[in-house]
């Protein structure tokens, strides 16, 4: 074990020997309850392992025995705070084991309750509590769990018997079994345990104990767990740590209960309590969905009223100690309230928008904690779709609204083949009784998630609602048959496969696709990117290609245009055949003529684009097109284009063989094409200032930017660079006018960021072209890379999948020596970055910490990367992040 100077710490009412501010080593659970412990609050007494024990335990498989001798020292603190004895016949400690990381992981790891408990110590609980049916559920219980988690069982083998029980007795909840079938439940599965496992369960309390620990620390490296820290960029190299807890008890009848609260709502933001409860129940009825809870609301009467007063009040005391909303896990028993965990809330991305700017305006925090809260991908759920309220749609069921948003997919039954259908491209919706964090993998291949079961504090509930997916929880008009692959919902049945659409806003589920409309941003929304605009330095642009797509950024609050890809005007209707008839033309004279078609449809789309821009900077790249995807293919593709050019077919198939390329991206594409045919950078040029003065003749304002793509080497971009500046001097004069206009490059192989000094005494611009800049730094195919990727991030070869996540290590490194070469020759460059990676907040903040002027992504992204852009400025100002300090 590595040398630490302690590995336990212990809590209980009014003291601990930690706090919160000891994340790292207590783990997010063990942190709060430290805190809410020295705040004086009612928790339960116990002690917390370290984390930093985690990986060293699943390394070599073993624990010091320092640490079980310290173990034994906390454990005789704990009984004598509890007044009980661990293993005691007569008056028995029970203990829960829990886990509990840094980063909140919901339901990712692992919980036994109950633990103490053999066929002795149930009698000590079952003559003090003189309540046999909870002394034998709370046995049947601890054994349940322990099967499934040290024995790693899993739920199924306990789950059948269970079931059958029920059936048998003719009851709904587990509760209402007998004692009688309660303790011969415990028998079953304990029989269940030798038979499958060939070990008999451990009736010593230390041994379970030891069980329990070992058994919380291997959880931190189940799938799920892994998953979940993959698709939340959480360091696997945190660990857990293992919670020691004295029980206290929500199952010993109408008088106790257990539940979770948010101190607001975590769904669109209100400043309310809510979550669900359950009256005698333990906490796993909640959090799994087995039981669908209550509205909290529902405590606020007759004999929980006193509870739930006493609960508002600590949520209060929380939410304005922690300054941010806590995610609150409760028992009471007859009666009393025990606070078992708080922690940071997930949210959604509208709740945490609206949520940080009212806590701004409840002087909670400050305007730049306020941006540093809102996780700038969250900005995306605000404009998720939402079923159109004036369509006509068929109601299946109805249920809680998760998370919210709309998506349509085909219904299937099972995570393993939602994520193999989704691996295929097909949309698909997660139907399940209830999930279990088995079925993470499945959620985050689902475009929604629904239950039949469970509260909003659910499991689904939970990871949906981080996650920003749509999902719709307890929808209890539907009984799902996962292994027939059906559900049925008010006498329909929906068969796997068939398409559903889920409202996570409504919590409706409809038979079919629903028409689906785009929600408007709100005020709350527009105050928080007015604070981030103030902070940021970086400019925020976007790639647009049409006037459309250039309205619809600057909506968004988009300043200019990063990346105007002048080969996506040509893909339609007589534009193909045009841009053919120019690639296929066996001379310049032919080239010239279909040129001459193109030029009044480049000119009309740059002037439309000019006054959607009204002044802001719009940068041209001229065009880069891999010929493959303009080459006329069919027979009949061929036939047409033929009819057109006045060619026999035979002689124009022989042209477009000449054209294919082994390697067409690697080929004779971007400035090398302007290059061998100069005509085609004259008509582009002309089409550009043509188009400028045509809009400034009318009053508006045009900032124009030409880019010249794949330049390798300096001559490359003064040859280009010679033709844009001759033709836009021809225009200005025969206009009459002039505009404003730089000439710069596209920064995508790495020889011109190895040469952007002798680049930039040509270019007044860079723009980083980071899509090709990876391919070609990696020697990677982003077409083809997609086959192995995916197991190369798996397998901790790469962190992340380098055409979504900046390699900053080797790109970002190319990208920091041309701006610090390009600028050593030019001081005023203008630097930016256009491939998509311009909207990812690392990728954001990285541009801004290397000096460049602004970023380029596309329409919907512009929002995520002011934000980002923001957060960027704050850090370097030194602004602490509170969302990573809270608990």
């Amino acid at each position: 074990m590595p040398s630490v100077e302690r590995f336990v710490y212990s809590f209980g009412p009014g003291r601990a020997d930690g706090s919160a501010a000891m994340r790292d080593i207590l783990g997010g659970k063990g942190a709060g309850l430290a805190e809410m412990a020295n705040l004086g609050l009612p928790v339960p007494p116990g002690f917390t392992l370290s984390a930093k024990l985690c990986l060293a335990y699943i390394e070599t498989g073993d624990l010091s025995d320092a640490l079980r001798e310290e173990v034994a020292r906390h454990l005789k603190q704990l009984e004598r705070a509890a007044g009980k004895r661990f293993g005691d016949r007569r008056n028995p400690l029970l203990v829960s084991v829990r886990s509990g990381a840094a980063v909140s992981m919901p339901g990712m790891m692992e919980t036994i309750l109950n633990l103490g408990l053999n066929d002795d110590t149930v009698q000590g609980l079952l003559e003090g509590s003189k309540n046999p049916r909870f002394a034998y559920d709370s046995y049947r219980r601890f054994v349940q769990m322990y099967g499934d988690v040290v024995f790693e069982l899993g739920k199924e083998p306990f789950a059948e018997v269970l079931d059958e029980m029920k059936v048998r007795r003719r009851v709904e909840r587990d509760i209402d079994l007998p004692p009688d079938d309660l303790e011969a439940l415990v028998h079953e599965f304990k029989a269940i345990i030798q038979a499958r496992s060939g070990v008999s369960f451990p009736e010593d309390p230390q041994r379970q104990l030891w069980g329990a620990i070992e058994a919380v620390f291997r959880s931190w490296n189940t799938r799920r767990a892994v998953d979940y820290r993959k698709v939340n960029g959480i360091p696997d190299t945190l660990g857990t740590a293992v919670n020691v807890v004295s029980m206290v008890y929500g199952n010993m009848g109408d008088d106790s209960g257990t539940g979770v609260a948010f101190t607001r709502d975590c769904r669109g933001g209100e400043n309310t309590m809510n979550g669900d409860f359950l009256v005698n129940a333990q906490g796993e009825d909640v959090v799994s969905g087995a039981r669908t809870p209550q509205p909290i609301a529902k405590m606020n009467r007759g004999r929980l009223a006193k509870v739930f007063k006493e609960l508002t009040r600590i949520a209060a005391k929380l939410e304005q100690h922690f300054k941010d909303v806590q995610d609150i896990e409760f028992t009471f028993e007859r009666g009393k309230l025990f606070m078992l965990q708080t922690r940071r809330a997930q949210r959604t991305g509208p709740a945490a928008v609206r949520i940080a700017v009212e806590m701004v305006e409840q002087g909670l925090i400050t305007q730049d904690e306020a941006i540093q809260r809102v996780p700038p991908q969250d900005l995306d759920q605000l404009f998720h779709p939402m079923v159109d309220p004036k369509a006509s749609v068929t109601v299946l069921a109805k249920g809680l609204p998760a998370s919210p948003g709309a998506a349509t997919g085909e219904a299937v039954f099972d995570a393993d083949e939602a994520e193999t259908l989704a691996k295929k491209g097909r949309k698909v919706i997660l139907v399940r009784p209830e999930t279990s964090p088995e079925d993470f993998h499945g959620i985050v291949a689902a475009q929604a998630v629904l239950t039949a079961r469970g509260g909003m504090t659910s499991h689904a509930a939970v990871v949906a609602r981080g996650m920003g997916k749509t999902c719709v929880v307890g929808a209890q008009g539907i009984d799902v048959d996962p292994a027939g692959g059906r559900f049925r919902a008010n006498g329909r049945v929906v068969k796997r496969g068939q398409t559903i659409t889920v409202d996570g806003t409504s919590g409706r589920v409809i038979l079919g696709a629903a028409k689906v409309v785009h929600p408007k941003m709100g005020a709350h929304y527009a105050k928080l990117m007015t604070w981030a605009d103030q902070r940021r330095r970086l400019r925020v642009r976007t790639n647009a290609d049409t006037p459309a797509d250039a309205r619809r950024a600057r909506e968004f609050g988009a300043e200019g245009i990063g990346l105007c890809r002048t080969e996506h005007m040509f893909f339609e209707g007589d534009r193909i055949t045009a841009m053919r008839e120019m690639i296929v033309a066996p001379d310049e004279a032919g080239r010239r003529g279909a040129l001459a078609k193109l030029l009044p449809m480049q000119r009309e789309d740059f002037a439309g684009i000019f006054e959607a821009m009204a002044g802001y900077p719009v940068t041209i790249r001229l065009l880069d097109p891999p010929l493959h995807e303009f080459l006329p293919h069919t027979r009949e593709e061929i036939a047409g284009l033929a009819k057109a050019m006045h060619l026999p077919p035979a002689r124009l198939k022989r042209l477009v063989a000449s054209l294919v390329e082994a390697n067409p991206m690697l080929g004779h594409r971007g400035c090398r094409l302007g290059i061998t045919y100069p005509e085609i950078t004259e008509m582009q040029a002309r089409a550009i200032f043509e188009a400028a003065c045509r809009v400034v003749s009318r009053g508006k304002k045009v900032n124009v930017e030409v880019m010249v793509p794949l330049v390798a080497t300096v001559e490359e971009l003064r040859r280009q660079a010679q033709i844009i500046r001759r033709v836009a001097q021809e225009v200005f004069h025969a206009e009459g006018r002039a505009v404003p206009c730089l000439v710069g490059t596209m920064i995508e192989l790495p020889r011109a960021a190895l040469t952007a000094d002798d680049i930039a005494r040509e270019a007044e611009f860079f723009s980083f072209g980071t899509n090709d800049l990876t391919q070609t730094t990696f020697g990677l195919s982003r077409d083809d890379a997609g086959r192995f990727l995916p197991f190369y991030v798996e397998a901790g070869i790469l962190p992340d999948d380098p055409f979504q996540v900046l390699d900053q290590e080797g790109v970002g490194r190319l990208m920091e020596l041309a701006v610090r070469l390009g600028r050593g020759v030019r001081p005023e460059l203008k630097v930016g970055i256009c491939g998509e990676h311009g909207g990812e907040p690392s990728s954001v903040k990285f541009c801004h910490r290397v000096g460049m002027n602004y970023v380029s992504c596309s329409p919907f992204r512009v929002p995520i990367a002011r934000l980002a852009a923001a957060q960027a400025a704050l850090e370097e100002a030194g602004v602490i992040n509170r969302t990573r300090a809270t608990v």
